[in-house]
Parts: structure tokens; C-alpha cells; sequence
């Protein structure tokens, strides 16, 4: 994705949190995007996209499904980039984590191998998690891209989020395992805990459990023991700032790290600006009163 052609993106996942606040910087930059929804998401309101400034012409939605990863191809066919933000949705932890984990990974797969066959692609953005780099036995004074979580380890803390991060682990490493040996230009982006604002009408998971003191929800108060939050915004940029092809030297970028920094990007929130844009919006949707 050169930074002077804004060009044809497209973003998985575009009802999510990250992928609509994406979606919606896109378009801003001038950029034409294509964006994947699960089939059943005609029957929802949708407007918080196609009402989006630029979306009228710049916009165009596509029916996907993660378990058919080649119902993708029409989208990311003729696309220089692609922002893969999709992972299942819904009580993911209900789910048994073989099952999860196969799921998720042969869909993504299955999304990089349409990227890998595609003429037009020039670089895939993934959206990972700091799940995946972040839990070991170690106690390490520094993460960094170069670290794994240790899925057994997690497994011991019986946290109730097993599943998730080990599904985010193996699924990142089996996407660099597939671009290496494809010769895929594949950068991932490792966001921390994802707060701010949002646009899509339903309550984020990460937002709700950022806010978790602001709105009682007692299960989660021990999840943000350690937690650290990113803005929303700060990931958006950084997924675009990645996706440039004049960006070398890339492969996981934490959201975060120094690497991000030196190569230009700057952060422009403050742990202020993520509470208070996740509750103005909270306020806006009447999930706080």
C-alpha cells in the first residue's frame, strides 16, 4: 500500500470494534475500502458504516465467512492491501479450544492463502493481541515482538480466557509459519487492551471490560489487575502506518513498542482520552446514564 495511492483496501470483520473505527480512518485518508461481514449481518443495522462520510462511494460490503475462507476472494481480489481484523465472535469461551482454535486458524490461512495468490496484494495487516506475547512462568521485566505466551502456563492461571489466548497464539504463529514459506509481506499488529470510543451500536468486549469499575460488572475486576489500555484510535493509525510500503522492517509490531516509535508513528492519546472517549460514547449509546 503506497503511501501517495490511497488505492483498494479491504478489512475483515467490519462490524467489529477495531475494524469499523478502521474502516472509518480509511475512508478519511481517501482510501477506497472493501469490507467483509459474516452472511447473517444484512439482517443488521448497518448504518454506522454506510452512513459513514465516503462511504456512499467509497465503501462496498461483501458477505464472508471465516468457515469458508474462499468466500473472501471477492473482496480482497484487485485490493493492494488487506487489514485481516476478523476472529470469531460471540461467547468465544464456550467454545471448546481445539475446535476454536482449529477454526480460527484455518480461516485466517485460508485468507492468507487468497492474499498469496492474489496479483494485486502487496501487504496483509494482522490484528493480533498482546495475549499472545505477554503470559510465560518468566517473570520478564520487558515484552517484546521476540516473546511467546506460554499456552500451558495461561492454561494454569484459569482465568475463564484460555481459549482466546491460546486460539490468538497459535493463530499468529501458524500465519508466520504460512507467510514465510509463501513469501507473504505480513506484518501483525499486537494491540493491548483496545478502550476509547466506538461507532458500532453493540458494547464492545474490550470497552466493556476497560470500564468495568464504571459499570459494575465485578466479573471482570479481575482481569484489570496488570491491564494496559491502548486507544482506539492509536491502533488505527498504526494498522495504516504499518500498511505502508515505504514502512520497512516490520513483522510484529506491538502497540506500544519502541520499533513503532522510531519508525515515525506517534501515539496521540492519553489513559484520560481512552476513559473518557469510551464514556462519552457509553453516555451517547445508553449504556451508562
Amino acid at each position: 500500500m503506497e503511501s501517495d495511492d490511497k488505492g483498494l483496501v479491504c478489512v475483515t470483520g467490519g462490524t467489529g470494534y477495531v475494524a469499523s473505527w478502521l474502516i472509518m480512518r480509511l475512508l478519511q485518508q481517501g482510501y477506497t475500502v472493501r469490507t467483509t461481514l459474516r452472511p447473517h449481518s444484512g439482517q443488521r443495522d448497518l448504518s454506522f458504516l454506510t452512513s459513514l462520510p465516503g462511504a456512499t462511494e467509497k465503501l462496498h460490503l461483501f458477505h464472508a465467512d471465516l468457515n469458508e475462507p474462499d468466500s473472501f476472494r471477492a473482496a480482497i481480489e484487485g485490493c493492494t492491501g488487506v487489514f485481516h481484523v476478523a476472529h470469531p465472535v460471540g461467547n468465544i469461551n464456550a467454545i471448546p479450544e481445539d475446535e476454536l482454535a482449529k477454526m480460527t486458524v484455518e480461516g485466517t490461512l485460508g485468507i492468507l492463502k487468497v492474499c498469496a495468490e492474489s496479483k494485486t496484494v502487496k501487504r496483509v495487516v494482522y490484528t493480533s493481541s498482546a495475549a499472545t506475547v505477554v503470559y510465560s512462568e518468566e517473570r520478564r521485566e520487558v515484552v517484546d515482538e521476540n516473546t511467546w505466551s506460554d499456552i500451558d502456563f495461561y492454561r494454569s492461571l484459569k482465568t475463564g480466557a484460555e481459549a482466546y489466548v491460546a486460539t490468538k497464539t497459535k493463530t499468529e504463529k501458524a500465519a508466520w509459519d504460512f507467510a514465510e514459506k509463501h513469501g507473504l509481506d505480513l506484518v501483525t499488529v499486537i494491540p493491548t487492551l483496545v478502550v476509547g470510543p466506538f461507532i458500532c451500536h453493540n458494547l464492545p468486549v474490550s470497552v466493556g471490560l476497560g470500564l468495568a469499575l464504571v459499570l459494575g460488572n465485578e466479573t471482570h475486576y479481575k482481569h484489570l489487575e496488570g491491564t494496559s489500555m491502548v486507544h482506539v484510535d492509536d491502533v488505527a493509525s498504526a494498522h495504516i502506518h504499518v500498511s505502508l510500503k515505504d514502512i520497512k522492517g516490520f513483522s510484529k509490531s506491538i502497540c506500544s513498542s519502541k520499533k513503532l516509535v522510531d519508525s515515525g508513528f506517534k501515539f496521540k492519546y492519553s489513559l484520560d482520552d481512552v476513559f473518557d472517549g469510551a464514556i462519552q460514547s457509553c453516555k451517547e449509546k445508553g449504556f451508562i446514564s
